[in-house]
C-alpha cells in the first residue's frame, strides 16, 4: 500500500471511527455495498432506511452484523425520518425513484419522494446537527431532459444551499454515471433477453453512457468525505462506453427500438459552465460551491 493511500484510508477511518451512520436507501444497489463497507470501519452503529422489507431482510441475512439497524420507512413519513436521525453523525441519502420510464408516467409521485424527500431530510438535519450529509445524485442532472434528471438537479442545489446557509452540518453531493450493478439498468435487461434467446434492445446505434462498478462508486464515496466542506459536487473521472459495444459481449443479435422521452445520445458529466470552474484531481472533479 503506498503512502498516499495510506494517508487517505486513515483519514476516512478518524472521520468514520465511533459515528452513528444513516443510510437512506441502503438496502439499494449501492447502498447495501456501501452499508457492507461501512461496517468494515469502528463504526458505532449504521441505520439502513429503506421501504424495501424483502431487501432489509436480505441485508440481514448477508451481513448479520450487531452494528446493524434496519429501518422500515420511506423519507416522505417525517416522524419515521425523525426518529431515524435521532443522534446521528453522518448521512448518506440515496433513496429516490430511478427509472426513467417509471418516473415519466408517476411525476408527483417521483417530485414527493426525490424533492420532497431530500426536503424532509435536510430539515430534519437542521433540527439534529449531524456532522456530515452527503447527496447522491446522477449525470443525468447535468443539462436534464428528464423528469428525473430534473429531481435530481434540484436535490444537488439544495444540498448546496444547505452547505452555505446550515453552519452545523457540512452537505456536499457525488454525481455519479451508471453503475453496471445496479437494479434495473440495460445490462439486467440484456441478461433476461439472452436467457431467452431474444435479440438485445437497444434505443441507439450511437448511445454512449458512463459506467463504473458498484465497489468503485462505494470506493469514491468514502474517498470524498473528509474532503467535504460547504456544499461541493463531487464527480468522479468516468469511462464513457458505446451501449453496442457493451452489447456484443453478451450477443450480436440486437434491435434499435428508440430512444426514451428526454432521453439522451450521450450523457455529460458536468457542464461547460461548471468545468470552466471544477477543480480537476487525478480521479475526480470538484465543483465548488460559488
Amino acid at each position: 500500500m503506498t503512502s498516499s493511500l495510506k494517508e487517505k484510508n486513515s483519514k476516512i477511518h478518524k472521520k468514520l471511527k465511533n459515528k452513528t451512520i444513516l443510510v437512506t436507501g441502503g438496502a439499494g444497489s449501492i447502498g447495501s455495498v456501501l452499508v457492507e463497507e461501512l461496517l468494515k470501519y469502528p463504526i458505532k452503529a449504521v441505520r439502513v432506511l429503506d421501504v424495501d422489507e424483502h431487501a432489509l431482510f436480505k441485508l440481514k441475512r448477508k451481513l448479520n452484523n450487531s452494528k446493524l439497524r434496519l429501518l422500515l420507512g420511506s423519507i416522505l413519513d417525517k416522524e419515521r425520518l425523525e426518529m431515524a436521525g435521532n443522534n446521528v453523525d453522518i448521512i448518506f441519502h440515496l433513496a429516490a425513484i430511478k427509472n426513467i420510464e417509471i418516473s415519466e408516467f408517476n411525476p408527483m409521485e417521483t417530485v414527493d419522494c426525490n424533492i420532497n424527500g431530500t426536503i424532509n431530510l435536510i430539515k430534519m438535519t437542521m433540527r439534529n446537527h449531524p456532522e456530515l450529509f452527503l447527496n447522491i445524485s446522477t449525470d443525468k442532472a447535468v443539462d436534464s431532459s428528464t423528469l428525473y434528471g430534473a429531481t435530481k438537479l434540484l436535490g444537488e442545489r439544495m444540498a448546496s444551499w444547505a452547505g452555505i446557509h446550515i453552519p452545523n452540518t457540512k452537505f456536499a453531493t457525488i454525481r455519479f454515471g451508471n453503475v453496471m450493478e445496479s437494479r434495473g439498468n440495460v445490462f439486467e435487461i440484456w441478461e433476461e433477453e439472452t436467457f431467452k434467446k431474444k435479440s438485445l434492445s437497444i434505443t441507439h446505434p450511437d448511445m454512449e453512457r458512463y459506467f463504473f462498478h458498484t465497489n468503485e462508486a462505494v470506493e469514491f464515496i468514502l474517498e470524498c468525505i473528509p474532503l467535504i466542506k460547504a456544499g461541493e459536487i463531487f464527480v468522479p473521472k468516468m469511462k464513457s462506453y458505446k451501449i453496442k459495444d457493451l452489447a456484443k459481449k453478451y450477443s450480436n443479435k440486437f434491435k434499435i427500438i428508440g430512444l426514451r422521452k428526454g432521453e439522451k445520445i450521450r450523457e455529460m458529466l458536468l457542464t461547460n459552465d461548471e468545468l470552466k470552474y471544477a477543480i480537476s484531481k487525478k480521479n475526480m472533479w470538484i465543483i465548488r460551491n460559488k
